[in-house]
């Protein structure tokens, strides 16, 4: 489940090729040309090899024998794979990702609040407070993204629940892009106040004040998300993606 790390050109080509497949520049059925994919990229034949082994083990494309490699429909596709969900958010679809991770932190979120608070210890504690000084001391969006997400990794990790911590795994890069066009758009400082009540109230050990703060941190973060996209640019979604070519023939 975990997302794929890689650096230099194969991690481009693995990033820049598995987006063209989840976004539909390559179709499902299509057949990959290596070759081109070797001169476009400027590698090694053996790097876009190992590339496409990287995009099989996510179902996104096969090789057959006399066939070659192709693009898996989607059925195949590992949809909890982070890369994926990262591949998939375009400005089109952005609203409805959103809506969709903002209906998966208030199933699972509250409670992991409430269970942080009855199961947490002083690792736990200095983890969270160490997030929140973070978010206190952010100079920027990354960091402040950074920080946002350490803090509701620490909650998560002081339920003592191995589940939840892998909910959060596969919910992790579409977190990621949430926060980084949120903080873009509206000042982090507005939810200090709210991180710090979850915070108190897990330090105190009460369940019911954590379950209710992380109640209102959530529906803060439905207000955040609905700002940044009535102010999001076309493009704001699609940052850092690859440019875009002509599909394989």
């Amino acid at each position: 489940m975990s997302s794929y790390n890689g650096r230099g050109l194969h991690g481009q080509v693995v990033d820049v090729v598995g987006r063209r497949i989840v976004q539909g520049d390559y179709p499902q059925g299509v057949t990959l040309d290596l070759e081109n994919l070797q001169s476009e990229h400027g590698v090694s034949l053996t790097v876009i090899r190992e590339s496409l082994k990287v995009l099989a083990a996510k179902g996104l494309v096969d090789a057959r024998q006399r066939r070659g490699t192709f693009v898996q429909p989607r059925s195949s596709w590992n949809l909890l794979d982070p890369d994926i969900l990262t591949w998939e958010i375009t400005s089109a679809n952005l609203p409805a990702k959103l809506d969709q991770l903002a209906e998966i932190r208030a199933i699972f979120e509250p409670a992991s609040a409430a269970l942080a608070a009855a199961r947490c210890d002083e690792h736990d504690v200095a983890a969270i407070r160490a997030a929140y000084a973070a978010m206190e001391s952010a100079e920027d969006p990354a960091d402040a993204t950074q920080a946002d997400l350490d803090f509701h990794r620490a909650v998560l990790a002081a339920t003592r629940n191995d589940l939840l911590e892998r909910v959060e795994m596969l919910t992790r890069s579409l977190f990621a892009e949430r926060d980084r066009l949120v903080h873009q758009h509206v000042d982090p400082g507005k939810a200090l106040d709210l991180h710090r009540a979850l915070l108190d109230a897990i330090v105190a050990g009460d369940p019911a004040a954590a379950r209710s703060a992380s109640e209102l941190l959530l529906g803060r973060a439905l207000a955040d998300a609905a700002t940044t996209i009535e102010h999001s640019s076309p493009g704001d979604a699609a940052a850092g993606s690859a440019p875009r070519t002509q599909k394989a023939s």
